[in-house]
């Protein structure tokens, strides 16, 4: 190590030409990324749930809106479901969906409702289930993050999202074939999907916690 006292060599500063660039080949390292986004994920959990106060749900609850859902898909949609990324990621795709087309929201759950009476009631749902019933749920699920359980939290979305199913399967019988049942068995799948996975993740967290 040089002595305090020894000159610093003098750098020439960088120059940001094309060919520098180029050098950066497929940008930043995917392991250096994907580790930054598996710590954000950590801290927003983990930490958010050791402070619980009422700003911080209110900064978790608004993340997406604040940063953007397309920042959050960029960070978190590729981590797999069983981790706290992923989770995160399911978990605010769920609630811009509900905020985006909440009457949408609200005619899948009232028609899964019968027959999905279990998932109706771990879900918490306000009874009719109308459009603001359903943004103020699934608001009040993702606050969970900062001051309840982790494990509730992935319940309670993961039941929302099986009556949804329930629901869409429910109104796509109903339909006359015109030609969207491809597209809405489609949707039906992809909603049931995210319902498990949350679901399955909920158990793992109660298991040993999510990383």
């Amino acid at each position: 190590m040089s002595s305090p006292q020894s000159p610093r060599p003098h750098h020439r500063p960088t120059q940001k030409t094309a060919a520098f660039f180029e050098t950066v080949e497929g940008g930043p390292d995917p392991m250096v990324v994907g580790e930054a986004a598996d710590r954000a994920a950590s801290l927003l959990v983990r930490g958010a749930r050791e402070v619980g106060d009422d700003e911080v749900a209110d900064r978790v609850l608004h993340l997406a809106d604040a940063e953007g859902l397309e920042t959050l898909a960029d960070l978190w949609a590729g981590a797999p479901a069983d981790t706290l990324a992923g989770c995160l990621w399911r978990l605010y795709l769920l609630r811009s969906w509900v905020h985006a087309d909440p009457i949408g929201a609200a005619r899948d759950f009232e028609a899964g409702r019968a027959s999905a009476q279990v998932a109706r009631v771990v879900a918490g749902v306000a009874d009719p289930p109308g459009p603001e019933a359903l943004k103020a749920m699934v608001d009040e699920v993702l606050r969970g993050i900062a001051t309840g359980d982790f494990a509730d939290v992935l319940f309670r979305a993961a039941a929302f999202a099986r009556v949804v199913a329930a629901g869409r399967a429910t109104r796509e019988q109903a339909e006359d074939g015109s030609g969207s049942a491809t597209s809405a068995g489609a949707d039906v799948r992809r909603v049931l999907a995210l319902s498990e996975q949350l679901e399955s993740a909920g158990h793992h967290e109660l298991r040993e916690p999510l990383a």
